[in-house]
């Protein structure tokens, strides 16, 4: 059962109730920070449904999966169960035939049950639509349905240990053999990478440059010579690993090219563009948490005789925290319906909305920290791991100083 055939179950048997009157409604509902605003009927109920999973099979979780490094992977086996593992990948392949924007909806709500965890479930559709998108039949019908139901998890394998915003110089080579590519090289930083993963593994069968990269799909269930370093020590992102993972001499089959050779880097970056709304719109949804239990703390809590939120300057945070969160919100939406449409500004929105809503996001976090006061250094409330959690997403999916790179080049280019 596809998600988008559950939905509409759900639409034409019940009426489900909004999502912000299901939340602290006098905090949200018709507020400039209510999430449903501007959504039609169907994305709303999409919206709860993410909303209500993140909130009784997330949010209980969040804080053990924090501190003992747990990969819950029956967890999001569940969220595969509601058709989250494809979202916007067809009907036809078997995926949930949503859009972008209805993605960006679903990772805003994930995120505010454990920011991690839903950012790894990004990471899992950017690769599970690159092989729907790119991938012939055979490939569709052999990787697709492990990854849809997440029996098998997906690693994005661009980065090298030398190689990161340069990822067009990526070293790692692939060199034919026959009926094999025979793989030697390095990937760093590769997010919920351990045994038995498919690697969406970009190399080189070409000259040096962008044009000669390729990319595999790497079954590592059918591959000797693959190995995974230790797992890596990080700031957040801890419910999911990160390691190096090495490959020597390692035959592929040159039935799992995806595309053609030299359209490698092409197909990383257009997984990138979705990414990148992904992973904003994973900042969103923990800003909008933040500022939710600031809102709820300082409505409650007494300084100097009077509630914290009435000093004016209480109010002047919470003021302009709304408005990055809203003006967050405008741009990565217009991003998301940019790539549904296949518009040629995709990738520059797509870049802005990454480069603001980030860096806002993160900055909206730390100020709810600090209107929190020493509570909310504490592990006892959500923000320090808010904070951690989405201080990574400055820099991945390509740091934001390449999404300046990105806009500059759109508006200097002849």
């Amino acid at each position: 059962m596809t998600f988008r055939f559950m939905t509409f179950k759900f639409i034409k048997t019940c009426t489900p109730t909004p999502l912000h009157v299901r939340r602290v409604s006098s905090l949200v509902r018709d507020k400039i920070i209510d999430p449903s605003l501007g959504l039609d009927s169907e994305q709303q109920a999409i919206q709860s449904v993410a909303y209500d999973f993140a909130l009784k099979e997330m949010r209980p979780h969040r804080r053990d999966w924090d501190q003992n490094e747990v990969f819950p992977i029956q967890c999001m086996r569940k969220a595969a169960g509601l058709g989250f593992a494809g979202i916007y990948v067809s009907a036809e392949d078997g995926g949930s035939g949503l859009t972008r924007l209805n993605a960006s909806l679903i990772f805003e709500a994930l995120a505010q049950g454990c920011t991690s965890t839903a950012a790894y479930i990004s990471i899992h559709n950017m690769c599970t639509w690159m092989v729907s998108e790119f991938g012939n039949q055979s490939q569709r019908e052999k990787f697709l349905p492990p990854l849809l139901s997440m029996d098998r998890f997906a690693s994005y394998c661009l980065t090298e240990p030398d190689f990161g915003s340069d990822a067009g110089n990526i070293k790692t080579s692939a060199v034919k053999e026959g009926d094999y590519y025979v793989v030697n090289g390095s990937k760093a930083f590769i997010s919920g990478s351990q045994e038995g993963n498919i690697l969406l593994l970009m190399c080189r069968t070409g000259a040096n440059g962008p044009k000669g990269i390729s990319c595999l799909v790497v079954d590592t269930n059918q591959s000797d010579g693959i190995s995974f370093g230790r797992k890596e020590k990080k700031l957040g992102w801890n419910s999911h690993p990160a390691r190096v993972v090495t490959l020597e001499n390692v035959r592929v089959p040159v039935d799992n090219l995806l595309g053609k050779e030299g359209m490698g880097f092409n197909i990383a970056m257009k997984g990138l563009n979705g990414g990148r709304t992904n992973i904003a719109s994973c900042s969103l949804g923990a800003a909008q948490w933040a500022l939710e239990e600031t809102l709820e703390y300082t409505s409650g809590r007494k300084q100097f005789s009077q509630r914290i939120i009435d000093f004016q300057n209480s109010q002047f945070e919470v003021a302009s925290m709304a408005t990055k969160l809203w003006s967050s919100r405008l741009m990565i939406r217009e991003a998301a319906k940019a790539i549904d449409v296949k518009s040629d500004m995709a990738s520059v929105f797509a870049a802005a909305a990454k480069l603001s809503a980030t860096d806002d996001c993160f900055n909206i976090i730390d100020r709810c920290l600090q209107l929190f006061g020493g509570y909310g250094y504490l592990y006892d409330y959500p923000l320090a791991q808010l904070l951690r959690d989405t201080r990574v997403h400055r820099i991945l999916e390509g740091t934001n100083e390449i999404m300046k790179v990105i806009i500059a080049r759109s508006l200097t280019s002849s």
